[in-house]
């Protein structure tokens, strides 16, 4: 266990700058709110592609006018609590402002965790067993109340404890020495929940049950935004979330329209990492892909709040004029683009029948709707490049070319006992067009070795909650293979890993451990690893987590992902934030 707060992100820095330069990152500025944004109107030089990646474009102070997103689907909750998509922990900042957060600047600076509601990064006691954040004073809500620390223990009670919000994290329940508290829904008494105490009303402590070195990573997550106890609405918070970022909830028609607006109660003097510049911000849900590429590059909106980049029509447009280009980025983001075999689902409980899926699969097919290069370099290992402790190997080759080595399937195949192949279904979320487009690539080569695969398709809004992270559904519906996604809650192996590796976490709902994967050996490691002070041991074992995952072959990978996100000329400050692969939304504003 680190014994001071800035040996661990020290350490973490090292290697994420090594991990930056190897995918051609570089620290800009942008660094607070008065760094690379030096002039009061819009930049006077032309932006160039990939400008986002390593700087601020378009920067400007002008304050004004209606910032507009649109989403294909549903966010799984607008509660910070209760939600797990990246794009959704970024945006949720606007309104939601947790103990710690990463700083505003692209490349390698925007890595590093800085106060937020609280004073400075967490002090860890000498056993590594209690970690101590001293808040900031007179942070207010959005009507006028003080944030005290009792607020911040019961947005952790309510989002790790309860069995209403399902669709976050559970790390803390995981790690707090609480005992079987059954969350404030049961036990309003929030006394009765010791894994946090607050001895003052500016001190929030956690108690833990084992040492957890990388517990500043815990708490930049959105879960522990403050919650006022009697504001709490369970599932209908999501509508009034209590504000103490610099924007406020105006209304909330599920799954048609968001609206914020300037929380007047917002103190920039606390807030270092957010700008407060248009006077609304609009989400508007349920949107066709390609129709948000078209109004995108109308300029009649101004971001895909999903960050997941163009569809192919838009992608081949762009790429075919050099102006357009010149308006987007290609960042590497920190996801990997896969698919996940249940072994809980007949032949998949085999692994000889996930092997042969692994060696029929056409790498160059499924890298193809991401947009070939453009889009991800092709996949065969569960962490990406990006992650502190990748290291680069391929357990399943399938052919020089990489388009599969159907003799290879096939002997897999008969030592399964499938020698004419099988039928099987690949759950897909309907509305991500890349996603249904690589279902049906795998489907192509699937069906090369005999394996005939039905395509089912699902909402993205509940895609975690009722249908891929539900394993009740998955087996009742022979779900064999799952396309997903997961970037790093954090950027280290453990960030990425443990959420979709470990077996203790397999939930009846909210599950992300789509392969229902419970090795004993991958679960200890990953124990051993989060006790491990040292660094270079640490990374060590995230790699070794990594491979013996890969060795299961449920882990299918398609692409390291890269984007091509588009910025309207109409949108300022625009940077690529490291940390969340995607713009900085706390950061946008718009010319009038």
């Amino acid at each position: 266990m680190r014994k001071t707060k800035a040996l661990a992100l020290a350490a973490l820095g090292t290697a994420l700058t090594m991990g930056l330069a190897a995918c051609g990152g570089t620290a800009g500025g942008g660094g607070n709110n008065n760094t690379g944004t030096g002039n009061t109107g819009a930049g006077t030089s032309a932006a160039k592609h990939n400008d986002g990646y390593t700087k601020v474009v378009n920067p400007s102070d002008a304050k004004g006018g209606t910032l507009k997103f649109a989403y294909s689907d549903e966010p799984d909750s607008m509660d910070p609590g209760n939600t797990y998509y990246a794009f959704n922990w970024n945006f949720t900042r606007l309104y939601a402002r947790p103990l710690l957060t990463y700083a505003a600047a692209p490349g390698e600076e925007g890595l590093k965790l800085v106060p937020d509601l609280a004073e400075g990064l967490g002090e860890a006691s000498e056993d590594g067993l209690t970690w101590t954040y001293k808040l900031k004073k007179g942070i207010k809500y959005d009507d006028g109340t003080e944030v005290k620390a009792a607020d911040v223990k019961y947005a952790i009670a309510r989002s790790n404890f309860s069995e209403e919000l399902t669709d976050g994290p559970k790390y803390f329940a995981e790690y707090l020495d609480s005992g079987d508290y059954k969350g404030p829904y049961k036990d309003k008494n929030l006394d009765n929940f010791k894994g946090v105490e607050t001895p003052d009303d500016y001190t929030v402590v956690f108690k833990l049950k084992k040492p957890f070195s990388e517990f500043d990573f815990l708490v930049a997550n959105p879960q522990s935004a403050p919650v006022p106890q009697a504001k709490d609405t369970g599932l209908e918070y999501e509508k009034t979330v209590a504000s103490t970022g610099p924007y406020k909830i105006e209304s909330y028609e599920v799954g048609k329209q968001f609206n914020l607006v300037k929380n007047e109660n917002w103190d920039p003097a606390t807030d270092t990492t957010r700008k407060q510049l248009p006077d609304r911000i609009e989400v508007q849900m349920k949107q066709s892909g390609e129709d948000i590429d078209q109004r995108l590059l109308a300029g009649q909106i101004h971001v895909d709040l999903g960050g997941t980049g163009v569809q192919p029509a838009a992608r081949a447009k762009i790429v075919a004029d050099a102006k357009l280009k010149d308006s987007t980025d290609n960042p590497y983001t920190p996801f990997n683009r896969y698919a996940m075999m249940s072994t809980k689902v007949a032949p998949f409980d085999n692994i000889e029948c996930r092997k042969a899926v692994q060696y029929a699969t056409d790498q160059v097919a499924t890298q193809a709707p991401w947009g070939g290069p453009l889009g991800g370099d092709i996949g065969s290992t569960l962490m990406t490049p990006t992650t502190v402790g990748y290291q680069q190997y391929d357990l399943f080759p399938n052919g020089a070319d990489n388009k599969g080595d159907v003799a290879k399937a096939k002997e897999a195949l008969t030592a399964c006992g499938q020698p004419n192949g099988f039928e099987t279904n690949i759950a897909v979320r309907g509305d991500r067009v890349k996603e249904v487009q690589v279902a049906e690539a795998l489907q192509a080569s699937l069906d090369k070795v005999g394996i005939k695969a039905t395509i089912k398709k699902y909402p993205s809004g509940d895609w975690s909650a009722q249908y891929a992270g539900k394993p009740d559904f998955v087996h009742q519906n022979k779900l064999g293979i799952m396309i997903a996604g997961w970037g790093a809650d954090w950027p280290s192996g453990f960030g990425f890993l443990s959420q979709i590796v470990d077996g203790r976490f397999i939930k009846p709902s909210g599950n992300y451990n789509m392969m229902e994967l419970n090795d004993p050996a991958v679960n200890e490691l990953l124990d051993k690893g989060i006790q491990t002070t040292d660094p270079a041991e640490r990374n060590k074992i995230w790699a070794e987590v990594d491979k013996k995952v890969m060795e299961s072959a449920a882990f299918l990978p398609f692409v390291y992902e890269k984007t091509l996100i588009f910025r309207p000329a109409s949108l300022t400050n625009v940077y690529v934030h490291p940390a969340y692969g995607m713009y900085d939304y706390t950061w946008l504003g718009v010319q009038q």
